[in-house]
């Protein structure tokens, strides 16, 4: 990257250096015309003035250290006087360019090339009150000649500029480069406060450094939930070859064979209901991951699937009860169902004897609610932040005692998530837990 910006940064430099100096030299060609031409209009305004284009003593003395020619020319072309040819013997000058303009408009001007010496020679012709015509002419070496005699200081001159611009190009790639070298090298302290005099680079180090935060705690997040699939799956497995062992080795007899036999049940179940919450979560990770979607209405949802969570809220002397009103959100009515039941299913596990599980839909003008309260144990508020972690129980003796996985409400998050929908809970240990999820009203 370094390189290439130097290389830009250069390039421009020198193509604007080049420009610069083109640009230069054809102004200065200009000018340098254009200042002849005024000496000579200063030239014809001083014998104009004084009358002395007519005295041919001129022609032979004063101008002739000034390197300037005088030609006096009558109204036909034909000359009068001329300071370095002898009058009789000069050709008509009707058609040449700056007589016929001077004739015609009052004055002209003229730029020749010698054929012989490559030089250039400048006239200026002024029309006078006599209608004869005077004209002054000097001889000058072309501009493109002075240019090129002067093409040796140009050139070291362009090349002292190239140089100082590959510094300068230098310098600002190093200006540019140094805050993202600083936060390559800070990435693992956010502490470290990275700034740059570029304000237009601040937000995009602030996305890379946001980005790799992420990215550890993605990285943090799958160790850990390694860790704990791990602990998890070793728990039961434990527990049903040490049972089975004992069986197997005929150390349980009687009764005990009906027990132990319940227990390796227990936690075979309790380890398919694991895996496939796994393999759901995983499924749910993948960024690829999509359902498809349709209106929903859930209240009718709640109510067809309220006849199976009653049968588990009975097992437990739980009693559950719906109120609600039709509302429809765009969803996918499995995950909906998924994300009804572990609601349901967390608020009876983790209830009283005899306690209660309410479950309410209702509609504003803008959010679908579905409300899921209970008379529970309630949540300290110490945890209330953490129960929708994979794997994080509260009270972990009896959630393995209830049979619970400790994916139910990272499941629950992640279908929120889904569903464009938002998470809240409420909750005071002893009395009981709401958990509100706000879904989008359907606009269509």
């Amino acid at each position: 990257m370094r390189r290439k910006i130097n290389r830009q940064l250069i390039t421009i430099a020198i193509l604007a250096t080049v420009v610069t100096m083109a640009l230069i030299t054809v102004v200065f060609r200009q000018l340098l015309q254009q200042q002849i031409i005024e000496d000579l209009k200063a030239y014809a305004g001083l014998l104009d003035k004084a009358d002395l284009y007519q005295n041919t003593e001129i022609y032979v003395t004063d101008f002739k250290a000034e390197n300037v020619r005088i030609t006096w020319i009558d109204a036909d072309g034909e000359v009068l006087g001329d300071t370095d040819a002898n009058q009789d013997i000069m050709e008509n000058h009707a058609k040449r360019p700056e007589i016929l303009e001077a004739l015609a408009t009052g004055e002209g001007v003229d730029i020749r090339k010698s054929e012989t010496l490559e030089d250039n020679t400048y006239y200026y012709a002024r029309r006078m009150e006599d209608g004869t015509v005077l004209r002054v002419a000097k001889a000058g070496q072309s501009t493109w000649k002075i240019i090129f005699s002067a093409l040796p200081g140009i050139f070291i001159a362009l090349l002292l500029m190239i140089g100082l611009c590959v510094l300068l190009a230098r310098i600002f790639a190093k200006s540019i480069i140094r805050p993202l070298k600083e936060l390559a090298s800070n990435l693992d302290r956010p502490e470290a406060k990275i700034t740059s005099e570029y304000k237009e680079l601040e937000p995009f180090m602030q996305t890379i450094r946001t980005q790799h935060e992420n990215i550890l705690r993605a990285a943090k997040v799958r160790q850990d939930f390694t860790a704990n699939v791990s602990h998890e799956l070793k728990t039961p497995l434990t527990a049903i070859s040490g049972y089975s062992e004992l069986m197997e080795a005929g150390m349980v007899q009687g009764e005990e064979v009906k027990h132990y036999a319940k227990e390796i049940r227990h936690n075979s179940n309790r380890l398919l209901a694991l895996i496939n919450d796994i393999i759901h979560l995983s499924e749910m990770d993948r960024t690829e991951y999509a359902v498809p979607m349709q209106q929903v209405n859930l209240a009718e949802l709640v109510q067809n699937n309220l006849e199976s969570l009653k049968m588990s809220a009975e097992q437990r002397n739980v009693s559950l009860r719906y109120v609600g009103e039709s509302a429809v959100v765009y969803g996918n009515a499995g995950l909906l169902e998924e994300l009804l039941w572990n609601l349901c299913d967390n608020a009876i596990r983790y209830n009283k004897e005899n306690g209660m599980v309410k479950v309410q839909v209702e509609k504003t003008k803008e959010h679908v609610n579905l409300l899921v309260s209970d008379t529970g144990i309630g949540i300290p508020m110490e945890h209330q932040n953490r129960i929708f972690e994979r794997f994080y129980r509260v009270d972990k003796s009896r959630s393995k005692e209830t049979g619970g996985t400790g994916l139910g409400l990272a499941i629950v998050k992640h279908i929120v998530a889904q569903h464009d929908a938002e998470l809240n809970l409420e909750s005071t240990p002893g009395e009981g837990t709401k958990i509100t999820v706000s879904f989008p009203v359907y606009q269509g």
